[in-house]
């Protein structure tokens, strides 16, 4: 059995789940949930990104995004439903909200687990790629196994 750790910021939707389910075949994969409330990342990085990508009317909307203890709820209902997902396509799944330090959880998860490999399922973050500040690329120097980013689908 392959265990993956998998760090997400939406819920994933059947496309996400195909994905991450067929990588390896026929393998029989184990994935341990780590959901990274969108509210917590930063606003300005966000709104970027939004700009960037030519979906202005998302960055006008950015300063709505719930934060901190308010970005919780919606952040626990879709790490429900991602793992609910999961396991109704056959996977074992079990997840938790980065509350703080996401790399030093990400990381101390992968070592708890002996992951086998770490996926970051994400949307486009192009500030944070191009100066390799990203999840991903920052993960790769942390884990001690292979990181894996993919681009998240949206409904």
């Amino acid at each position: 059995m392959i265990t993956t750790v998998l760090m997400i910021e939406k819920p994933l939707v059947s496309a996400d789940v195909e994905l991450v389910t067929t990588l390896h075949g026929e393998e029989t994969v184990s994935f341990v949930v780590l959901m990274q409330p969108r509210g917590d990342q930063d606003l300005l990085l966000r709104a970027l990104d939004d700009v960037a990508l030519g979906e202005l009317d998302d960055a006008v909307r950015e300063a709505d995004e719930p934060e901190g203890g308010e970005a919780l709820g919606p952040a626990e209902q879709a790490l429900e439903l991602s793992l609910k997902r999961l396991r109704d396509a056959g996977c074992e799944a079990v997840g938790q909200i980065i509350e703080e330090h996401p790399l030093d959880l990400l990381t101390s998860v992968a070592e708890q687990t002996d992951a086998d490999e770490v996926i970051v399922l994400t949307a486009p973050h192009l500030v944070e790629e191009f100066f390799h500040r990203d999840w991903a690329s920052r993960a790769r120097h942390k884990v001690g196994v292979p990181v894996l980013k993919l681009f998240a689908h949206t409904d």
